[in-house]
């Protein structure tokens, strides 16, 4: 299992990822699951994956393999004209290597799952996110759901729910997402820390900040520890239960 989540702001765009693949309670490892691809002036398209490693593996291989040359069948995201058109060629990338990987048809596909989050800004448009899903079809972000994730999500939404500023700095972003994840961490094994985050400003087409958490970051353990304390602190502040 994985968590990733996009954001969007005012600003412009916030990824992160965990870094955690397991294979079985006592076989832990690390590995990247967000990418990014980048034409200074121009253009600049994340993707974070979630699902099995096998398939997302092969889906940013032959994205980064057909970004380096250009065909008529093996179309880029370096040449889509839009984010749209980046999100349909992502979704099917993504459906045909499912589809290659599952040796019995559809019924043998449910293995090779997987979902994505890609997201950036190309000259012309304004920067968004896509979800994409097993079967290659997808969605956009909008005022009402400005951000998405994949993976074990259910443990770090509510914060993101509650707390989300569209106009938030990007600084108070990464505070937000980091104890969106504490959360996740806690709550999931299957979810650890590296995390590995990006900060896209609008009509920058370049990436602002982009950096690795690890286990012995300070700033997460401060985040990690004041937001135990907060939450205790604001349960004994809450109205004791009257009992009848």
């Amino acid at each position: 299992m994985t968590y990733c989540v996009g954001l969007r702001l005012e600003k412009g765009l916030v990824f992160m990822a965990d870094t955690r693949t397991n294979a079985g309670v006592d076989n832990f490892s690390t590995t990247k699951k967000m990418f990014t691809w980048n034409v200074p002036g121009e253009r600049t398209i994340t993707l974070m994956t979630a699902g099995n490693l096998a398939t997302t593996q092969a889906l940013v291989s032959l994205l980064e393999e057909r970004s380096k040359t250009v065909s008529e069948r093996n179309p880029t995201i370096l040449e889509q004209p839009t984010m749209f058109q980046v999100a349909r060629l992502v979704g099917s990338t993504l459906s045909e290597v499912i589809q290659g990987s599952a040796m019995g048809g559809q019924s043998g596909s449910s293995r090779f799952t997987a979902s994505v989050i890609v997201g950036g800004q190309i000259k012309g448009g304004a920067p968004t996110l896509f979800l994409i899903y097993p079967e290659g079809n997808f969605i956009e972000v909008t005022e009402d759901a400005p951000f998405f994730q994949i993976g074990e999500t259910k443990y770090g939404k509510p914060i993101l729910v509650r707390a989300y500023q569209p106009d938030a700095s990007f600084e108070d972003t990464i505070k937000l997402m980091l104890v969106s994840f504490d959360s996740t961490i806690k709550a999931n094994l299957s979810v650890g820390l590296p995390l590995d985050f990006l900060i896209y400003p609008t009509d920058s087409f370049s990436v602002e900040e982009q950096g690795r958490i690890e286990a012995d970051n300070e700033y997460y353990h401060l985040i990690s520890e004041g937001w135990g304390a907060a939450l205790r602190d604001a349960l004994t502040q809450l109205p004791t239960y009257q009992r009848s």
